[in-house]
């Protein structure tokens, strides 16, 4: 379960992100605030999630990316039942 304080936080962040104006100052923050290897992963994640949404199958999505059987079904699931986050952010970058 997550705390109040946590949700707090994680409010914050969100708040931090959308503050920010452009590329470069996204850049900056993240690389501030997270690992290469994390925004490695998260980077993974949107284009795990960009293969799904164009179609690909896991084999093809496993290759090109790295990423492991577990890590596509996760983002797979959250494009199927998530809260529409990878979706939103996927039909952004197509405009």
């Amino acid at each position: 379960m997550i705390s109040d304080k946590d949700k707090s936080n994680m409010n914050q962040f969100y708040r931090a992100v959308l503050a920010l104006e452009n590329e470069e100052e996204c850049r900056k923050f993240f690389d501030d605030v997270a690992t290469i290897k994390e925004l490695l992963d998260l980077s993974a994640r949107l284009e795990v999630a960009r293969m799904l949404d164009d179609g690909a199958v896991f084999s093809e999505i496993s290759k090109a990316t790295g990423a492991s059987s577990a890590t596509i079904s996760r983002v797979n699931k959250c494009l199927a039942y998530g809260e529409g986050g990878y979706k939103t952010v996927l039909d952004k970058l197509k405009d």
